[in-house]
């Protein structure tokens, strides 16, 4: 991951460096800022994924009317550029370098063309457009505010902490949707709202087969090395084992209390999958000490995000020593009515809300 932040209607550098500060954590790789004059500023820290050596940001594009910053990964930018041709001299091979490429061609459409997982603003000739992808996989977060001259200056970063010293008035910005300071707010993506589709049990196997293989394929793009957490849970170890059949190598991690059926269980799967495992066994106090570290970093003091995020920050913290891209069965149970609260819902329309909810 990494950070993005910025400015836009006032030039206020130390703000924005500020802000990257704050967020430090998010990208250890080196960290940039960019001054629009009389527009604004835009700032990054870099968790360096692709192209570590050339894929610093702010990125320019060749004449540098246009500058990009992002956090995420676009799956499909090896497509885009063999689409976009000989039109731009790429200065690196950094997917978010494709983003801005991409813009230069096709505006505000860009977002509809991306698959992947991202937030970026882009400053392009005294205009300002932010993206975040469709779901809302990477953060985002802003702030308006009307100066006494009438003038807007919109504020933006990746997480809520860097954001609070300068303002009380912050929102999430919402999935699918692209800001132009030009037009304001577009909605460009929904989650489908069809009906379920009837098909032999065979037909749904094979399809739900054929879309998670694809889907983990994809996530591997990577110039560093990357890993799964592994709980020994269905979620999880269907991704490593699918993981592990493109790697020679796949490191594992789970962790758990002393004495946890998950921990065996993920043993049984890192074994048979042939994974390099690696566990850590925590206690209560453990728990207790790193708890306002935890929140901290998780930003909400939702009980059910809390108790998630718990065996989470203990695996990442593991997991960070060894590698910087992680696989996580995190959303399967939204997709697929894995929690207790779906086994109470018997109308089969009122549960397929609940899910697209």
């Amino acid at each position: 991951m990494c950070g993005i932040a910025g400015i836009w209607g006032d030039v206020n550098e130390s703000n924005v460096q500020s802000m990257i500060e704050a967020q430090r954590h998010r990208g250890p790789d080196g960290h940039g800022v960019h001054v629009r004059v009389n527009q604004g500023v835009l700032g990054h820290t870099r968790l360096a994924i692709m192209d570590p050596a050339q894929g610093q940001q702010p990125i320019h594009n060749e004449e540098r009317s246009a500058t990009l910053v992002a956090n995420g990964m676009v799956y499909n930018h090896p497509e885009l550029r063999r689409q976009l041709g000989d039109s731009h001299a790429f200065s690196s091979d950094s997917d978010s370098e494709t983003i801005l490429h991409v813009f230069e061609d096709h505006g505000l459409t860009t977002p509809r063309l991306l698959d992947g997982m991202f937030a970026f603003a882009i400053s392009e000739n005294g205009r300002l457009v932010l993206a975040r992808e469709r779901i809302g996989i990477r953060p985002l977060y802003y702030s308006q505010q009307t100066n006494i001259d009438g003038a807007e200056t919109l504020c933006f970063v990746s997480e809520l902490k860097a954001l609070a010293p300068l303002s009380e008035d912050i929102k999430a910005f919402p999935p699918g949707v692209l800001y132009d300071s030009e037009t304001g707010f577009h909605t460009y993506y929904q989650v489908p709202n069809q009906a379920p589709l009837k098909l032999d049990l065979p037909v749904h196997i094979r399809r739900v087969r054929e879309t998670i293989e694809a889907a983990v394929k994809k996530r591997l793009l990577s110039d560093v090395p990357l890993g799964a957490f592994l709980s020994g849970g269905l979620d999880s170890s269907i991704i490593a084992a699918l993981a592990k059949r493109y790697m020679p190598e796949l490191h594992t991690f789970s962790v758990d209390i002393e004495g946890s059926r998950d921990i065996e269980a993920a043993r049984r799967v890192a074994d048979h999958i042939g994974s390099i495992h690696h566990e850590y066994i925590y206690s209560t106090a453990e728990v207790v000490e790193n708890l306002p570290e935890i929140i901290y970093h998780l930003e909400s003091f939702d009980r059910n995000l809390v108790r998630s995020a718990i065996p989470t920050w203990f695996c990442a913290r593991m997991a960070a020593d060894k590698i910087k891209v992680i696989l996580t069965g995190e959303g399967a149970d939204e997709l697929f009515a894995g929690y207790t609260l779906h086994k109470g819902i018997t109308d089969h329309q009122a549960l397929h809300s609940e899910l697209r909810r």
